[in-house]
């Protein structure tokens, strides 16, 4: 062995000497016990820590695939279907939500229920039925936001003689499609009233949205029951040269329907809403919803919430949009189980419940 090499081989043996030293193996141990009591304390501390729900994460990246169940082309719902896909767009491009025009509110539940659509367009009426189970088991569909409020009424010609709705038993009145939400309310109402669309009134009803309208003005009909913000049929009727003229309860018709009926709300239809029409309406009326199916997955309705929030805090609510506000979703559901899980996870995490 050389010099260098035994010279090293002695370093060696004299580092291992000193680590093997009784002071030096005691050392060692007391560092190698603190630190692993350390641990078992972080171990500890971490399994007795409560353990905070993570919000569903959302994607952005990514794009997330919906269907939306409206009603026939060129009404009210149809309209709120374009405007709500257009609305989440400017805020969530890769959310893509399609269309599918059904033949109305009756049709958009059973295929929301077979699950032959992820989102579906209800009126307030239809809803009410199924959440509180008339003629049917509870529903186990989720709310995930207010379309808009949808305040009942008539609609005369401007010259005509009808005042009250009185004025217009036993006369033809076109109740929209037979099966659909308007037609729905306004047995509602006039029940509320003593009154039935079909004994006490000659009742129309119409496949096309268009045909209300034209049958009011053309004299073949002497009323239109509609409802809605900004709904078209009355836009048509009040646009027209010859002007319109709206038939709503008086108050103690008001009184009297939510006696018997006290899920239909008290509404006003503002001032200057329509064409001609100078006075705020008093009437009754429910809120429409979006729902979801039952399984929507957690993350979508999360998402979903996430982007209507991001248009309303954009000011990006238009005319059709301007009620779909996440304080008018909370004061429309009777209870925070009607929301999609997601959608309640996304308000509490904004502060928005409790």
């Amino acid at each position: 062995m050389t010099p260098h090499r035994a010279a090293a081989y002695e370093n060696c043996v004299a580092e291992e000497n000193q680590l093997q030293s009784p002071r030096d193996i005691r050392a060692r141990a007391t560092g190698l016990l603190r630190r692993s009591l350390l641990r078992a304390a972080s171990v500890a501390a971490m399994l007795a820590a409560p353990v905070v729900p993570m919000a569903p994460r959302i994607a952005s990246a990514q794009s997330t695939r919906l269907t939306i169940g409206t009603a026939l082309a060129g009404g009210a719902v149809s309209n709120y279907g374009i405007a709500f896909i257009d609305g989440l767009r400017q805020v969530d491009p890769l959310m893509e939500i399609k269309a599918v025009n059904t033949q109305g509110i009756q049709d958009n539940v059973a295929l929301l229920e077979q699950g032959k659509l992820d989102l579906a367009l209800v009126f307030g009426e239809v809803a009410h039925e199924l959440f509180a189970g008339v003629g049917r088991t509870p529903t186990k569909l989720k709310v995930i936001s207010v379309m808009y409020s949808t305040p009942g009424m008539f609609v005369v010609r401007a010259e005509s003689r009808y005042r009250t709705i009185n004025d217009l038993k036993g006369r033809r009145v076109v109740w929209n499609i037979r099966n659909g939400g308007l037609a729905l309310q306004g047995r509602y109402v006039m029940d509320g009233l003593g009154l039935d669309p079909e004994k006490d009134f000659e009742a129309v009803y119409i496949e096309k949205l268009s045909d209300g309208p034209e049958m009011v003005l053309d004299g073949t009909a002497a009323a239109l029951w509609g409802g809605g913000y900004r709904w078209p049929g009355f836009i048509t009727v009040a646009s027209n040269t010859r002007g319109a003229r709206f038939i709503a309860p008086r108050e103690e018709e008001i009184v009297r329907i939510r006696a018997k009926h006290p899920f239909l709300a008290r509404l006003v239809v503002p001032a200057g809403l329509y064409p001609g029409q100078h006075d705020a309406i008093p009437t009754v009326g429910t809120w429409s919803y979006v729902l979801a199916r039952a399984d929507l997955e957690e993350a979508a309705g999360y998402r979903l919430a996430a982007s209507l929030h991001k248009v309303e805090r954009a000011n990006l609510l238009n005319k059709t949009l301007v009620e779909s506000t996440i304080k008018n979703t909370l004061s429309a559901v009777s209870s925070p189980d009607m929301l999609n899980p997601g959608v309640l996870s996304y308000y509490k995490k904004a502060g928005l419940v409790q």
